[in-house]
């Protein structure tokens, strides 16, 4: 219960024809102080604590600490922020939804109800992650891949259908309709959430953590949220709050409009650059500035979306007109848009013109200055202008060419354009058939041009512009050139509504982009095979293709294991690039083909005018959404055809290679061991810079010769079966396996490329699987030394589950990305960072020392403390310095001390 002097004041306001009651900010504000200059993303979680306040988990004093921040614009305060729901996808639903039904296994097995496990708060499952380009270029191209995904998914979907029975609050979208964020924004968001409480409909904003780091697209819509690992969620849904320090607040201020000709994609790459140069990981950012009253949501989304790629908790904007304008076309009902506008403007959440909020540091952009750009080759963040991408792949080759043999002769249809510095040896590429044809492919092919990805298929402007681009090529006559692989992969079926509105839908399917899906296919790796000839010649010439795609991430080995230059870009500019067929041709002077009477055709004759684009928009309307929204729940035919047993827990199948018991919660009805310094460990493995969860735990292809490859041949499934890690998330065999089996990482101990490190007492060369195992069986603890922003990408729990199960203690890092330090928290590994001055060169490791760790005891151990690092060397000298512990809350602390979040839920579950 609150106290006397509690802050809470229940008001009531009408809206839409029903009466609502409401905590009031303004009411508390009068003794908090003048709460007009806090940023909005503040207010929204001081809305939360105000409406959660019960002197316990929520004081006075975590109220004051947040109007508080005006005075230094920062805290330090821990606060227990608890979101109104949870958003899913499948990659990383699975292992969640496994994860509660080992729990409930654990419960039953201790004698309890396991209906104690069970969702306190909404739960919404998308499945958007399974689908992948298989087929393509084709009319059948959707039906076919849709097949293909159920015939593969099957144990998993399955699953999935048991825990829509089995829990409470807990919902999922079927496979074929959409991407979980798009859903999110154009279904699910509510700006203003209700809920029925002793006769009372309670208004409160609407707020969430998503397992997927994306989750952020929502904060276009002025509804906080965040990505957070499945891991957390999990705690959330069970009723935990979510731990966290309140947050400093970079304001960002928009100005301005974008000149014709440049897209949102433009602006959104543009502020990921300036805000990763800005330095923003941990920190919310929120936008501001009258440029907010010309920039469409869609656009606002765009930019929501990429907060993962700027490295920002959230990227926020506030309530205003065009919030409203948003929710009316995606056919929202009237009541619900008249409570978002009268709730808002009632607690001083609503945008008005001129309004500048205090912020911890801020930065601005005029709009009218952004140019058209892509990124890459292998981050997000790397912005190239237009006419600097050969010149930047030109730079990438430099660094990884190789000889190869000269072949003489030269085709017409060549794959790649003009010659790359020092690449005299491979000018002419390598030559192959395909279709009836004889191609030759070269450095800089665009082999891979797909429009995917929530990112930009929510957004209708660049989407039209993508298919007036096409209509406009296909009328002079241009066709794609015959190496790309090309895709079309919106996240939701609102988008083939208004295609084929506009009358673009044609001439799409004409250039090759026929729908392959409705998800995220190349945008997470599930770009499927190249046609076997074209895989072939990139392999014998050694060749760096590349791949253009309208995503939000582009690392290395990602996209494709054989495509090691990735490119982000528009959907028009994803059309151009299928055109042009080649990364080494500068789009903004060179032509990307001839037209039918043999004249060249440069990107501004088939680039459509800003007039053009706004008359396509407005073909899109309110009954699009309500139709393919009307019942987004219940699936197909194959979907209802799926035939589960209703019972409370999971009855396993021991010969599945999907879905697997976990060993999280064996022996959980014990006390937990005591936490202790770790001693004479040994380095698993020494990592660079911008490690990303994509390295620690791949969501793509399995290769054969792989410890995960072994096990699944050895369980009688073939290598044309595999699937992909992220669909495997379910069986922690595989998944351990793939732990640290990138590809295309790089452990210093070797020169070697991909997932392998040294075991130093033998001084054999293994996978790191096999190495961890042999550390395992010698009960050897293990530790990872890392360089900056380890752990950034993707919120993938597995990156931190799969990390515990090697029997890694520990990871030591110059910094951490947000979610990652969270969940490597969460599973019980203990994230430390080195102090100003120190890294893993500075030390001089090799990999061959022995480490030990002071200062965790658990009496001890308390957030930001000085952990103890001893090194002996080969030698039997030794070194020590210190550490700084990455446990931020005290929160963490008790997470880490019962082995885990889950644990520690798990077992106060059970103590109930």
């Amino acid at each position: 219960m609150p106290s006397l002097d509690s802050l809470k004041s229940q008001r009531t306001l009408d809206a839409g024809g029903k009466t609502y009651h409401y905590f009031s900010l303004p009411d508390a504000a009068k003794t908090l102080g003048d709460l007009d200059k806090l940023p909005m993303s503040l207010k929204v979680l001081l809305e939360n604590l105000l409406r959660w306040e019960d002197d316990v988990t929520v004081t006075r004093d975590d109220l004051s600490a947040l109007a508080d921040w005006l005075k230094e614009r920062r805290s330090d305060r821990e606060i227990q922020y608890r979101p109104a729901r949870v958003l899913m996808q499948d990659f990383t639903g699975v292992p969640a939804v496994v994860d509660l039904a080992a729990m409930r296994a654990a419960v039953a097995e201790a004698g309890g109800d396991p209906q104690k496990i069970n969702p306190l708060s909404p739960v919404d499952l998308v499945i958007d992650h399974s689908v992948m380009v298989d087929k393509f270029a084709t009319p059948s191209a959707f039906e076919e891949n849709v097949e293909i995904e159920m015939e593969r998914n099957g144990e998993r979907y399955a699953f999935l259908r048991w825990g829509q029975k089995a829990f409470d609050n807990f919902q999922v979208v079927p496979p074929g309709t959409g991407i979980c964020h798009q859903v999110n924004l154009e279904y699910l968001g509510r700006t203003v959430w209700t809920k029925e409480e002793d006769g009372k409909t309670f208004a409160f904003l609407d707020t969430l953590v998503g397992t997927d780091s994306h989750t952020t697209m929502i904060n276009g819509l002025g509804v906080l949220g965040w990505g957070v690992g499945g891991i957390e969620a999990e705690a959330a849904m069970l009723g935990q709050p979510v731990s966290m320090l309140i947050p400093e607040v970079i304001g960002f201020k928009l100005t301005g409009k974008l000149r014709e000709g440049i897209t949102a994609t433009d602006l959104v790459l543009t502020v990921t650059q300036m805000l990763r140069k800005k330095g923003v990981v941990g920190k919310f950012v929120e936008f501001y500035g009258d440029g907010l009253a010309d920039l469409p949501l869609a656009d606002r989304a765009t930019i929501a979306n990429m907060a993962p790629e700027y490295g920002a908790t959230c990227g926020f904007f506030p309530v205003d007109d065009i919030t409203l304008d948003y929710l009316r076309l995606s056919g929202r009902p009237q009541e619900a848009i008249e409570l978002v506008e009268t709730y808002c403007k009632a607690q001083g959440l609503w945008r008005e013109q001129g309004h500048e909020p205090v912020f911890t540091d801020s930065l601005s952009l005029d709009m009218s200055t952004v140019e058209a750009s892509l990124a890459g080759p292998k981050r997000p963040q790397d912005r190239v202008e237009l006419p600097k991408v050969p010149a930047a792949f030109n730079d990438f080759l430099g660094l990884r060419l190789k000889p190869a043999p000269k072949e003489e002769g030269r085709l017409e249809n060549e794959g790649g354009g003009g010659v790359a510095v020092g690449n005299a040896d491979q000018v002419d590429g390598i030559d192959y058939e395909y279709e009836g044809s004889t191609h030759r492919l070269r450095d800089g092919a665009v082999v891979i041009a797909a429009i995917t990805s929530c990112t930009n298929t929510s957004n209708p402007s660049v989407m039209m512009a993508a298919g007036l681009v096409a209509k406009k090529a296909v009328e002079k006559g241009l066709q794609r050139k015959p190496w790309v692989k090309s895709s079309l992969a919106p996240g939701s079926k609102v988008v083939t509504e208004y295609f084929q509105a506009a009358g673009l839908t044609s001439y799409l399917d004409t250039l090759g982009f026929e729908l392959v899906g409705y998800g995220c296919t190349t945008c997470i790796g599930n770009s499927g095979p190249l046609p076997d000839p074209i895989e072939k010649a990139v392999q014998q010439g050694d060749l760096t293709v590349a791949s253009v795609l309208s995503g939000n991430r582009n690392f290395e080995g990602r996209v494709h294991p054989l495509v090691r230059t990735n490119w982000l870009a528009s959907p028009p500019l994803v059309v151009a690039y299928a055109l042009a067929g080649t990364v080494k041709v500068d789009l903004s002077s060179e032509s990307l083909g001839n037209d039918k009477d043999g004249n060249p055709v440069y990107l501004r004759d088939i680039w459509p005018t800003q007039k053009e684009i706004a008359d396509a928009v407005q073909k899109v309307d309110a009954t699009m959404f309500r139709k393919e929204y009307a019942d987004v729940f219940a699936g197909d035919e194959k979907w209802q055809a799926i035939s589960v047993p209703e019972a409370e827990t999971y009855v396993w199948q021991d010969d599945s290679t999907y879905i697997q018991h976990p060993p999280f919660f064996e022996g959980i009805a014990g006390d937990p061991p005591r936490v202790q310094d770790i001693h004479d460990a040994r380095i698993l493995a020494l990592l660079g810079d911008s490690v990303t969860t994509d390295h620690i735990s791949p969501a793509g292809n399995i290769k054969a010769d792989s410890p995960a490859g072994r096990y699944l041949r050895e369980h009688g499934v073939e290598p044309r079966d595999f699937n992909s890690y992220g669909s495997r998330r379910g069986n922690h065999e595989v998944m351990m396996r793939g732990t640290f089996a990138n590809i295309r990482i790089r452990n210093e101990m070797l020169e070697d490329e991909g997932g392998v490190t040294i075991h130093v007492p033998s001084g054999e060369k293994m996978a790191i699987y096999d190495a961890a195992m042999k550390y395992q069986e010698a009960n050897t603890p293990l530790v990872i030394f890392a360089g900056k922003e380890y752990g950034t990408g993707s919120s993938r729990d597995w990156a931190a589950k799969g990390t515990n199960l090697l029997g890694v203690k520990a990871v030591i890092a110059e910094s951490f990305e947000r979610i990652h330090r969270s969940n490597l928290v969460g599973m019980g590994v203990l994230p430390l960072q080195f102090k100003d001055g120190q890294d893993r060169k500075s030390l001089q490791l090799t990999g061959k020392e022995t480490i030990t760790l002071t200062g965790i005891d658990g009496v001890e151990l308390r957030p930001h403390m000085p952990i103890g690092l001893e090194i002996t060397r080969e030698d039997g000298s030794r070194e020590q310095t210190e550490l700084l512990c990455r446990i931020d809350t005290l929160n963490e602390v008790e997470y880490f001390k019962a082995g885990g979040i889950l644990h520690y839920v798990l077992r106060s579950l059970l103590a109930a």
